[in-house]
């Protein structure tokens, strides 16, 4: 009786031994996390961090964090899941760089755009900007958001692009204008290629685009 009830025991701590094993393995709690942020699966994410997972945890392929991740596929839900995190760290980089108010710029996500700030996203930064992104995508209404928390009009890339070149470049004729408008100078170049944003624009074989430019120049002495 003695055996059988020792072996009934040390069955019993085997189980369970097992059952924390399974629930507590980090890499399997990882791969949920990441699938969840991109399917927007709020409870997914959840379960996740309940087992103990970091808010900030880093994809282990390009280094994006769960936030990023998240405003790639456009998951609000869990982009306000993560914001609510204690511990959450708005200014965590991918391995290129990427924030999350840049991925929510060019991903043109105005809500996400706007709670990022809320919980202190920095607008300017060495290098690539948010603002950038937004002119690269055309996103007029984050744009004039940025501005307003004021992003430097003129941020120059590693090298030298600014704002009003890559919407000059992308033909993103309202972007270029907005900008124009706000003080972007057009006669500055980049250092890789020494053009002005005109010239990416006339590279890029949008002609019109790099007329608006030399129309605006032309009717606005520089300031």
């Amino acid at each position: 009786m003695l055996n059988l009830t020792l072996k009934k025991l040390v069955l019993a701590a085997a189980l369970a031994l097992s059952a924390n094993l399974a629930a507590a393995n980090p890499a399997d709690d990882a791969v949920d996390f990441f699938r969840a942020a991109q399917l927007d699966s709020a409870s997914g994410v959840q379960q996740a961090l309940a087992n103990g997972l970091s808010p900030n945890l880093h994809e282990p392929n390009n280094g994006e964090t769960g936030l990023i991740v998240a405003l790639r596929y456009d998951g609000m839900k869990v982009v306000k899941l993560l914001l609510a995190q204690p511990t959450i760290d708005v200014e965590a980089k991918a391995d290129n760089g990427n924030t999350a108010l840049m991925m929510a710029a060019y991903r043109q996500n105005k809500a996400a755009v706007q709670a990022l700030l809320a919980h202190g996203a920095h607008v300017n930064q060495p290098g690539w900007t948010a603002l950038h992104y937004a002119a690269t995508a055309g996103a007029d209404d984050i744009i004039v958001l940025l501005l307003a928390e004021h992003a430097a009009i003129d941020a120059e890339s590693p090298s030298g692009m600014t704002p009003l070149m890559m919407a000059a470049r992308e033909g993103k004729e309202s972007s270029v204008a907005l900008l124009l408008e706000q003080g972007a100078d057009p006669a500055r170049k980049d250092r890789g290629f020494h053009r002005t944003a005109a010239e990416f624009a006339a590279a890029a074989d949008k002609p019109w685009i790099a007329q608006q430019i030399v129309t605006f120049q032309a009717t606005h002495p520089a300031r």
